[in-house]
């Protein structure tokens, strides 16, 4: 590729990676107007992707952007403004974050993650037996979407009832754009009225969840107002679900399209069992953990890390960048760097020294990484042992990628395999 490719088209969305290798070496920060209108820096480099997403000088916070642009709604998650969604971890620095993320981190220990286990397994199980005997399922609808779904509304303490209603706001979320225009935003706003209802419902009668943690401890005098406690409620809904939809998705895909590998994971797997070992995330299998890293880092579920806004003139990668100017980490291309990885183009689930930018780096690193890892490994290991001989449906150039800035996931996976009987 000689000259500059064009970024954001359908067809970058099926395969951005060689687009990136091209700005890695010709223009690894570079300035680029995005299909909302605004322009914005792409940090592309492994070594400029770690400094930038550490650098204390870029915000989190949209009020430093230098343009009306997030007022517009052009630079942050549709309707969080109107819905009085914003002060999230996603959009806030120092010391605010520092407190919010104290107090959150604790139901994302990997003690409370390892108490969740049963629960993950149980959902997986279920999600498989609904579609077992048919032989065939689109497993981004019926099993990589509820599955965290459901996952991250039992930790919040989202009565079952209720569920369903979450899974429906959460699908019009990840349609960005394919679904009726302003979607996207009503489903924040019943979301928005829910989870304030729910608080209130919480303090009357709080239980053993993430949403009566909170109130406890702000109750406890840690000051924590209803709005940040519906939007911390919101983001981790938010956050916790699209990326282990995609990671699901894109890994499943990856295996499908490497069936060596894909074996060599069954087989470990199968070695596991054999050895008796009690069926968990990683069922006995060494080669479980290191298989969904890799995933995440060949084809991770988050593209683009989200915004951040330079607070003053600084330097990344050799490039000045002005005070007010926003700067988009690309994961996808920094997990790609050759001068990081060995042969980075190449699927290899055992690869060790693995240190990808897919849950990001820095005070963001991902808070919920252990439950994504967990939902991760238990749905790609329950899903080869119970169904070996799945299989994609269809071709893979009729695949369509999700549109969206930040996110990288499938639209939809037809898969086949010999029925089951449950």
């Amino acid at each position: 590729m000689s000259t500059q490719p064009e970024l954001f088209t359908w067809e970058f969305a099926t395969d951005p990676y060689p687009a990136y290798a091209w700005l890695r070496e010709h223009a690894p920060v570079h300035r680029t107007r995005l299909p909302s209108g605004v322009e914005a820096w792409l940090v592309t480099r492994y070594a400029d992707a770690r400094q930038a997403l550490a650098d204390q000088r870029l915000s989190k916070n949209p009020a430093h952007h230098d343009e009306p642009a997030h007022a517009k709604g052009k630079t942050g998650i549709p309707g969080e403004r109107k819905a009085e969604l914003m002060t999230h971890l996603l959009n806030i620095d120092p010391p605010d974050h520092t407190r919010l993320r104290r107090l959150v981190s604790k139901a994302f220990t990997p003690r409370v993650v390892a108490e969740f286990a049963p629960r993950v397994q149980e959902l997986t199980d279920r999600l498989i037996d609904g579609f077992a005997e048919k032989g065939e399922a689109d497993l981004i609808h019926e099993f990589a979407f509820p599955l965290p779904i459901y996952a991250i509304c039992d930790m919040l303490g989202v009565p079952r009832e209720d569920q369903d209603d979450f899974r429906d706001w959460a699908g019009m979320m990840i349609r960005h754009g394919g679904g009726p225009r302003g979607g996207v935003a009503r489903s924040v706003k019943k979301m928005r009225s829910y989870l304030a209802e729910l608080i209130h419902r919480k303090r009357e009668e709080p239980g053993d969840d993430l949403i009566s943690g909170l109130i406890r401890a702000s109750d406890h005098g840690e000051h924590l107002t209803e709005n940040e406690a519906a939007a911390m409620a919101f983001i981790l809904l938010f956050a916790g679900f699209e990326t282990t939809v995609n990671l699901i998705g894109n890994g499943v895909y990856a295996l499908l399209r490497n069936p060596e590998q894909r074996e060599r994971l069954q087989d470990s797997l199968a070695a596991g069992e054999t050895r008796g070992v009690t069926p968990g995330p990683a069922a006995g299998s060494p080669l479980l953990a290191t298989a969904v890293e890799e995933l995440l880092r060949y084809d991770g579920p988050v593209e683009l890390a989200t915004w951040r806004f330079a607070t003053e003139p600084l330097t990344i990668g050799g490039q000045r960048i002005a005070a007010g100017d926003p700067v988009l980490v690309v994961l996808a291309a920094a997990n790609r760097d050759p001068e990081r990885f060995d042969e980075p183009d190449t699927l290899d689930l055992s690869r060790r020294d693995n240190q990808h930018l897919g849950y990001g780096h820095g005070i963001h690193y991902c808070l919920g990484a252990p439950l994504a890892r967990l939902e991760g490994q238990t749905a790609l290991a329950t899903l080869l042992r119970r169904l070996p001989d799945l299989r994609l449906a269809g071709d893979p150039a009729d695949l369509r990628w999700r549109g969206g800035l930040i996110m990288r996931g499938l639209r939809t996976l037809p898969v086949e395999f010999a029925p089951r009987q449950i």
